[in-house]
């Protein structure tokens, strides 16, 4: 028997209308469709409500920008009353009946969204947005209305920041696209370490991570790894405006070797360095000055509600010690007026010593470690976040590298938990996260790798988050509509170049490509019957009007390099990656990101023409040479060193494409017939492309 969920507001409308209920993710909750269509045009403005001014301006500008990118217009801002072709914004919504994140959107003459906070007027924009990109002219929206509002409160993913770094702009990405798809909660855990099997059973070896400014330890974050405190303030008011809570989670008493490194005395003998030595007054005393820093003051670091404690994966030998230690931190905490969450381990940690329920939430991750009823029983709200269902450990062999999404679309929902299946609206059960954990460090796995990862399992979780389960629509059809749906309009973090062929880039590198910038050092030289793209010296540059393309990809292009090119000379360089002629001190054709290098053991011949293409996809970067397969650099298992323990180490890229050569250490020498495709072209097919007159 399910336990009842009050209805506010009885539905108008018995049918779903004439206009079919329209696709979006997460799903609407509620339709009824009119007659016709609405058409933005270049007198469509963004119309706010006077008496909603201060507070949805900013929403107003944010959506104004967004629109330009999907549509190609630019609707002028102001404070007044909507006409027809408006989109109206306005904070005249009924709280009993939107809550916080509802909000009703009423598509006629003009489109109006009715919120009664914030968070729901921007849910409103982003759902124009999506409907908006669906509309092949990016232009019409069918008319209707929709009462739209989550089922679960907490929506969210966590991203394992101390065994792998992001940067800054990585992180501010993901805010945007976790908001296009409604998903609020976005957990940092900004501290961890990696396992000391890895790293030859050396503690000072294994890499750990503690990535945030703290002035009262300064030895404390990683060396250049870590955001300044100002920096991660403003990306708090960035996911603000998004409509986005970040959760910021400092990992302890276990998998905190980035504090036992920087304070050796507080490192447990016992159970290893990643241990905090809970039985030492001085290992409280250190821990709380470092949370002190982020919590203190009119303005604190940690601008949120709630905060992350960590306090999980201790030695149960110490269960009582772990209890006291997570009691005290959750009560420490509360002490600057925040709710605290944390990872429990109340079942593996079982004992006598009271631990706090009130205001605490619990991620409940392992029934092991945590039995969520037994959890429930003591008064903890939870958050499904179970492993086995949402746990993504990239090329790890354990867990899951890509989840599956066929199931979980089917089968879970927050109210799963591991095995136990809570009543739905279990009042206990605020909602539920997927995680990825970047258990391997230095394996290879790039930002862009946890992307691929990522998004698919996004748009998935996010229906399941705030629609719940509809048996209504198939997994094959929710899929296949789901590749209709992109990122938020400002970002393209999976590398994605549209175009109506697979060949999507077609540059002769003639001197007639009019995107292409040449710089002074670079010029057109004639060469039989048609002019190539000359590099002079090191300091010659074209620019692109792309960054990159992810996968899956074919990448062609004719080279005739000159002699002695120096090392690391640059064909091609992203803000991510570079393709050199030279890898290193050798003279092989390789790639390089995220601080590793990768060589695929051939070289280019000097002073003559060679047809070179490259492909990859999400496990192997292949390399082509006249045609013919040359290396083919696939994920690879290699020992640690550590008796039989090895890892899997990743070779993938995507491939840079802002520029060919980079004005400071280009490669010198000629190229020409530039090809990219969106498609992993076969050997055939590569052999198969003919030089253009």
């Amino acid at each position: 028997m399910e336990i009842p969920i009050p209805v506010k507001v009885q539905g108008e409308h018995s049918t779903s209308g004439i206009n079919e209920k329209p696709f979006v993710i997460p799903s609407l909750r509620e339709w009824f469709g009119y007659e016709g269509k609405f058409k933005l045009t270049n007198q469509s403005r963004i119309v706010v409500d006077e008496k909603s001014a201060s507070s949805l301006m900013k929403s107003a500008k944010i959506f104004q920008s967004d629109i330009e990118k999907i549509a190609l217009i630019k609707p002028k801002v102001l404070i007044g009353k909507p006409k027809k072709g408006d989109i109206f914004l306005t904070l005249n919504g009924n709280l009993d009946e939107l809550g916080n994140e509802g909000y009703l959107l009423t598509i006629q003459d003009f489109v109006m969204i009715n919120a009664a906070q914030y968070k729901g007027a921007f849910w409103g924009t982003r759902t124009i947005l999506q409907l908006l990109e669906n509309d092949k002219s990016h232009s019409f929206l069918p008319k209707g209305i929709t009462r739209d509002y989550p089922k679960y409160e907490v929506r969210g993913f966590v991203i394992d920041l101390g065994r792998k770094y992001f940067t800054l702009d990585f992180i501010r990405d993901y805010v945007k696209l976790m908001s296009y798809y409604k998903m609020g909660d976005f957990q940092l855990h900004l501290s961890d370490n990696a396992f000391a099997r890895h790293f030859d059973n050396d503690w000072d070896k294994t890499y750990s991570g503690f990535r945030l400014e703290n002035e009262t330890f300064p030895n404390l974050p990683t060396p250049g790894e870590y955001y300044s405190k100002k920096d991660f303030i403003d990306l708090q008011i960035l996911a603000e405006n998004y409509g986005i809570t970040i959760i910021p989670e400092i990992d302890v008493p276990a998998h905190s070797l980035a504090f036992t490194k920087a304070f050796p005395q507080i490192a447990s003998a016992a159970y290893g360095k990643d241990h905090l030595d809970i039985n030492n007054p001085e290992t409280y005393t250190i821990i709380e000055k470092v949370f002190k820093e982020y919590l203190e003051g009119d303005n604190p670091v940690f601008r949120g509600k709630e905060i992350h404690i960590g306090t999980d994966e201790y030695n149960k030998k110490e269960a009582e010690s772990f209890r006291k230690f997570t009691d005290h931190f959750i009560k420490y905490v509360q002490t600057f007026g925040k709710e605290v969450r944390v990872w429990g381990a109340l079942t593996h940690a079982d004992g006598v010593t009271p631990v706090t329920n009130k205001g605490v939430t619990m991620n409940a991750w392992y029934n092991g470690y945590a039995d969520p009823i037994k959890m429930k029983a003591l008064g903890y709200p939870l958050i499904s976040t179970p492993d086995g269902w949402l746990y993504i450990v990239p090329a790890a062999g354990y867990y899951y590298d890509y989840l599956n999404l066929k199931k979980i679309y089917e089968n879970w929902e927050p109210v799963n938990i591991g095995k136990i299946t809570f009543k739905m609206g279990d009042p206990f059960i605020r909602g539920g996260m997927f995680a990825v954990w970047n258990d391997v460090a230095k394996n290879g796995i790039t930002a862009q790798d946890v992307t691929d990862r990522v998004f698919p399992a996004l748009q998935v979780l996010s229906e399941k988050m705030w629609s719940g389960k509809d048996e209504s629509v198939p997994f094959t059809v929710f899929s296949a509509k789901a590749k209709m749906i992109n990122e938020d309009p400002s970002i393209n973090l999976r590398g994605k170049i549209e175009s109506e062929n697979k060949l999507v880039l077609n540059y002769k590198l003639d001197g007639k490509d009019k995107s292409l910038k040449v710089n002074s050092n670079a010029s057109f030289k004639k060469q039989e019957n048609r002019k190539v793209l000359n590099f002079e010296n090191k300091q010659s540059i074209t620019n692109l009007p792309v960054n990159e393309i992810g996968y899956n990809y074919t990448v062609c292009f004719k080279i005739n390099p000159s002699q002695n090119n120096t090392a690391n000379s640059v064909l091609f360089k992203s803000n991510h990656a570079v393709v050199k002629l030279k890898q290193g001190s050798t003279s092989n054709i390789g790639f390089s990101h995220e601080g590793k290098d990768y060589d695929f053991g051939v070289s280019i011949p000097e002073n003559q023409w060679t047809a070179v293409a490259i492909s990859g996809d999400n496990n192997s970067t292949s390399l082509y040479l006249n045609g013919k397969l040359a290396k083919k650099l696939s994920r690879q298992r290699v020992a640690t060193g550590n008796k039989t323990d090895s890892i899997y180490v990743m070779k993938t890229l995507f491939f840079p494409l802002k520029s060919i050569g980079d004005g400071e250490n280009s490669f010198v020498g000629k190229m020409k017939d530039l090809k990219v495709f969106n498609h992993i072209l076969s050997e055939t097919q590569i052999l198969g492309i003919k030089e253009e007159d």
